[in-house]
């Protein structure tokens, strides 16, 4: 699985993720920092969307589609060393729910799976 790390999350998440088996790309790397359309160059190119940003449920609701999937975290400390290791055991445990469609919430006390479309 290969994830767009939105520019809502510090690049540092790269080599977080990379050390635990993770490709991802910031989208500061791939795209214009306030170009508003990070979904779709992950679904163009496989990719799985990771974010802080509570609006991409609304987007994925209102354009009806099944990719692309998206983890986003409800946390107030978004830092890798905060809740990195929570991300990933959520990511892990919702791969195939990922691969097929569907937005995973991520929250230090418990996660969600919608499945795609909303």
């Amino acid at each position: 699985m290969r994830l767009l790390i939105d520019m809502s999350l510090s690049p540092s998440w790269v080599q977080f993720l990379a050390d635990r088996g993770f490709e991802s790309v910031h989208w500061s790397n791939v795209g214009h920092p306030s170009a508003p359309d990070s979904e779709e160059y992950a679904s163009q190119n496989g990719l799985v969307v990771f974010t802080h940003d509570l609006d991409f449920g609304a987007l994925l609701a209102s354009r009806k589609t099944r990719q692309p999937s998206v983890v986003q975290i409800r946390a107030q400390d978004v830092l890798p060393t905060a809740i990195g290791e929570i991300v990933v055991r959520a990511i892990n445990a919702s791969s195939l729910h990922l691969e097929a469609g569907a937005l995973v919430t991520v929250d230090p006390n418990r996660n969600r799976i919608r499945l795609l479309p909303i």
